[in-house]
């Protein structure tokens, strides 16, 4: 079954940036489409940006729309998350989940995500 691991989650202030990972050790991810979501304490958990398999197709939120950037580098089976100009409102569990398809489209919303990771936690405060 397959299974992802998050990274590079952590403490940054405002205006900084983090770049998340997201892995499957064992795996490859390049017939995975993947999605990046986030849940902040108190609230549901929102779709942030996904990437179809081949890399073709992004989406994200308004929130996050020109300061993240979603990549993947399926020779690595990596998918990233880089986070520019983070805001304190940025602060959430981020998770990858991955959802077999050969497709060129992703899915933004969490309910067709087969696999999930356990989080990671990023913390954006002065």
């Amino acid at each position: 079954q397959l299974q992802l691991v998050e990274s590079g989650g952590g403490l940054v202030q405002p205006g900084r940036s983090l770049r998340l990972a997201c892995a499957a050790p064992g795996f490859t991810l390049d017939h995975y489409a993947i999605g990046w979501f986030r849940q902040a304490p108190g609230k549901e958990r929102e779709g942030v940006s996904c990437i179809s398999s081949s890399g073709g197709t992004t989406n994200y939120a308004d929130s996050v729309k020109g300061r993240f950037t979603i990549s993947r580098d399926n020779a690595k089976s990596r998918v990233y998350l880089q986070m520019n100009s983070l805001k304190p409102e940025d602060t959430a569990i981020y998770y990858c989940a991955a959802h077999s398809t050969s497709r060129n489209v992703c899915y933004a919303g969490p309910k067709v995500y087969d696999s999930w990771g356990q989080g990671t936690q990023v913390t954006v405060s002065s």
